[in-house]
């Protein structure tokens, strides 16, 4: 059995800075306070909790000697206002291509256009571009698109994790619908590659497995993405999750996971499977 590995699966640049963001800062303070997790991995959160880093769901349960950590996904602008009012000491954990979504869906309302966010309803970094302009369009399907009416001029920004292929259907539907329309491209670069990536495996890889906690959007959309190509793909939170029936006529094994899922959860799978194959196997990068 050849084991093919993603080469971009697991933590993006943003997230791992992040975590060893709040890591470093569990032991230099003894404790941090996050609003919220600050990735949506369970296991994360858990090892975070225990080195110093604690999830509240208020500023007013942040300790005034404790410092506030600010998580990947962005803070809307009235969160920093009220952190900083409170004088509390905000260490900001913001990913830079999420900050530069912030900073384009701006420009758009300077040119006078409707702004449209692409993306999950109700997804922590989907609430802070929206916090960052007043009034803006929230879209996550093509049948949403379809409901909107006619407008002049209007600009979009889509979620950082979005499939270019859900925010083209919905570019396609309000080409037609708004006269004067600019899009920005903010599907970050880790994304695009792991979106790739996980394609090319699930079309050349018997069983595909991807790794990732059903409470993160990107890692359900790497999912998604390998069973519209080989309905023989599954998504674990870890290797115990596995079941050696979906390996018995399997040659080839494709691993992901999402942008939220440590290493040490990938090479654990990566082991697990191994033990599947009664021969000798070593996993393959795949680029």
């Amino acid at each position: 059995m050849k084991i093919l590995v993603a080469k971009d699966a697991g933590y993006c640049f943003g997230v791992r800075d992040a975590v060893n963001l709040a890591k470093k800062s569990g032991t230099d303070f003894e404790e941090v306070y996050m609003l919220g997790d600050i990735v949506h991995n369970e296991k994360v959160v858990e090892d975070l909790n225990k080195k110093g880093s604690k999830v509240v769901s208020s500023l007013e349960d942040i300790p005034k000697d404790k410092p506030v950590l600010f998580r990947a996904h962005g803070t809307d602008p009235e969160t920093w206002k009220a952190a900083q009012k409170k004088k509390l000491n905000i260490i900001d954990a913001t990913c830079p291509l999420v900050t530069e979504i912030h900073e384009e869906i701006k420009i758009l309302e300077s040119e006078n256009r409707r702004t449209i966010i692409i993306g999950d309803h109700n997804h922590d970094e989907v609430i802070g571009i929206a916090a960052q302009v007043e009034k803006p369009i929230i879209i996550s399907n093509v049948e949403e698109a379809k409901s909107l009416g006619k407008m002049k001029r209007a600009g979009v920004v889509s979620q950082s994790t979005q499939m270019i292929e859900n925010v083209q259907e919905i570019l396609n539907v309000l080409s037609e619908k708004v006269y004067d329309l600019r899009f920005i491209n903010t599907i970050c670069f880790p994304t695009r590659r792991n979106h790739e990536q996980i394609k090319e495996l699930a079309d050349i890889c018997d069983l595909m497995i991807v790794i990732g906690s059903f409470t993160s959007a990107n890692s359900k959309r790497l999912t998604q993405l390998s069973l519209d190509r080989n309905k023989n793909s599954y998504q674990v939170t870890c290797s115990e999750e596995l079941e050696e029936s979906w390996f018995s006529d399997s040659k080839s094994v494709g691993i992901s996971a999402g942008a939220s899922t440590p290493d040490e959860l990938i090479h654990d799978v990566i082991n697990k499977v191994k033990t599947f194959s009664k021969i000798k196997v070593k996993e393959t990068t795949y680029e």
